[in-house]
């Protein structure tokens, strides 16, 4: 299957994981660093769902699946090792509704890739469900290639380029936009020396420290 990869705003949306064991753990902290509104459906869950359901990060309905549990959800997880009950969520779930189950033997609107995040630089990983272990591989090949300092990196950068858009135009910003990936910079920031990142960039817009 040729799937589609995209990055999703799922803030504030409601996102339902049916299930309450490994799996679900792991999708749940894949949602961690969004806002979405996670819930859980199951009448146990592992020791390190209950830390994030104690920690305010999930709800927890313990309970079996009832379809209302998915009323308003956007995103739907079907990750119990009961086919029949994968089977239910599958049934209750709307068009809209997009549905991912882990046992891949109904329907499966999308898959999680594997995910490193860096602050706002996000870079995923996926060999469409064909090699779990190749995904597992590269994604930790590509932690150890961008590493922790990636988030400040890109956040400089994120910076440096809205105050060169509000000075500059036509081929002067072109150019200025280019200067930005300077190596010297990226260097300077796995150092750990943001003030010789933020001088370069005044010298660069013609401001003074």
């Amino acid at each position: 299957m040729n799937y589609f990869p995209l990055l999703m705003n799922l803030d504030y949306k409601k996102v339902v994981i049916v299930g309450g064991g490994h799996v679900a753990r792991q999708k749940a902290e894949a949602l961690l660093p969004t806002k979405a509104q996670v819930t859980v459906i199951s009448p146990e869950v592992t020791g390190k769902l209950q830390q994030y359901i104690h920690g305010g990060l999930v709800t927890w309905k313990e309970k079996s699946f009832e379809p209302a549990d998915l009323d308003d959800a956007a995103l739907i997880f079907a990750v119990t090792n009961d086919e029949e009950v994968n089977n239910a969520v599958e049934e209750a779930a709307q068009h809209w509704q997009l549905l991912s189950r882990a046992d891949a033997k109904g329907r499966v609107d999308f898959i999680n890739p594997a995910v490193v995040r860096r602050g706002e630089f996000v870079l995923t990983v996926s060999t469409s469900g064909a090699s779990p272990g190749l995904t597992r591989s590269v994604k930790s090949e590509l932690a150890e290639q961008y590493g922790e300092h990636y988030a400040q990196y890109v956040s400089f950068l994120k910076e440096a380029r809205q105050r060169i858009l509000v000075k500059f135009t036509g081929n002067e910003k072109k150019q200025l936009l280019a200067d930005l990936l300077d190596p010297q910079v990226l260097e300077w920031m796995q150092q750990g020396d943001k003030q010789k990142c933020e001088a370069w960039l005044l010298k660069r817009l013609g401001e003074k420290q």
